[in-house]
């Protein structure tokens, strides 16, 4: 399968004037707001809206937590309807920094698909936005299954010779609160790094310098070699963290689907607080 060719983070700079490009909106909402009302009230011109729970996520009763991989060829039905092909590039964003975005572009270049994260998304945009829905003619999209080497497991989840981030929020992280999963806490040996802080208050990335600091610091690089597993609350913005690894050279990492949806759902799992 080959790599991608475009950076994990783009800016709107680069991406204007290209062809052959596609801009996805791929907002959603954990407290229910509705993502495509959001994108019919205002999006980036030109672009379409990716829904989560349709196209980027599995049957949640599977066992698998609330957002699992959906099937191959599911994600391959979603792109095709919306308009994208195997040899197009998707540059995605939303309104949280990317953190719900990035769960399509780690997707689409985890099956080798050119794609990127717009930095900054739809906050960071200046000009007027379009309304309404856009359609696209059908794309041509293969079915590629989802790479063993990209995945994590429970059992890798808690094996102490991986280095293995929380992209949750501090208070969730520490088991203070727990809005949404069977109980609070988090992974044993588990540490903590907040995806949303991988951006400033603009939703921009920091920069790149320091991003890095803020991941060894968490132990990753530590070994050189040690492998890197990413969970969040079901697997969604786990993926911003995976990009921001590889947007500062200490990628690609693995993602752990279920992640504490996953875990905290089996009632004699040890869990820290």
């Amino acid at each position: 399968m080959a790599s991608p060719t475009v950076p994990p983070v783009v800016d709107m700079a680069w991406a204007q004037g290209r062809s052959g490009l596609v801009l996805a909106d791929v907002r959603w909402y954990l407290d229910g707001r509705s993502g495509r009302a959001a994108f019919e009230a205002g999006h980036l011109p030109g672009a379409v809206f990716v829904e989560l729970e349709r196209w980027l996520a599995g049957d949640p009763h599977a066992g698998r937590g609330r957002h699992p991989l959906p099937e191959p060829e599911t994600f391959a039905a979603g792109m095709m309807a919306i308009g994208i092909s195997d040899d197009d590039t998707v540059v995605g964003y939303d309104d949280q920094g990317g953190v719900v975005a990035a769960r399509l572009i780690w997707m689409l270049r985890a099956t080798g698909h050119n794609a990127a994260l717009l930095d900054g998304g739809l906050t960071g945009y200046q000009g007027p936005l379009e309304e309404g829905l856009q359609a696209r003619s059908p794309g041509r999209f293969s079915a590629r299954p989802w790479p063993e080497e990209r995945l994590a497991s429970i059992e890798d989840a808690v094996d102490r010779a991986n280095a293995v981030i929380d992209a949750r929020s501090p208070d969730r992280y520490h088991g203070a609160i727990e809005p949404i999963d069977p109980r609070a806490g988090h992974i044993p040996g588990a540490v903590n790094l907040p995806c949303r802080e991988n951006v400033d208050q603009t939703g921009r990335f920091l920069p790149v310098g320091v991003l890095r600091e803020r991941f060894m610091a968490a132990g990753v690089g530590t070994p050189p070699g040690r492998p890197v597993i990413s969970y969040c609350g079901s697997g969604v913005t786990a993926c911003h963290n995976l990009l921001a690894l590889e947007h500062c050279g200490l990628g690609p990492g693995r993602l752990y689907p279920g992640s504490w949806s996953e875990y905290s759902a089996g009632p004699d799992r040890p869990i820290e607080t």
